[in-house]
């Protein structure tokens, strides 16, 4: 039983091609795959979202302490 609840869920995604350079280019910088780079991302921000309530930083692009406190909100 454990063992499901580790699986990881495949989701279908589409990205604009801006939005995918740019997510390859930080996951490259990062030594991760893209897939890998979205996911950081995803729990990244959700462990923000359950510290701080806040969906998204209010001050994009600028980090608050560590490396990582904050969701970027790429437009497309």
């Amino acid at each position: 039983m454990a063992e499901k609840d580790n699986k990881k869920k495949q989701v279908p995604l589409r990205l604009s091609a801006k939005l995918y350079d740019a997510i390859a280019a930080w996951a490259e910088d990062d030594f991760r795959s893209v897939n890998g780079q979205i996911e950081y991302l995803l729990t990244e921000c959700v462990r923000q979202r359950k510290k701080n309530g806040k969906y998204v930083s209010e001050h994009l692009d600028e980090p608050i302490g560590d490396r990582f406190k904050f969701c970027v909100n790429v437009k497309n």
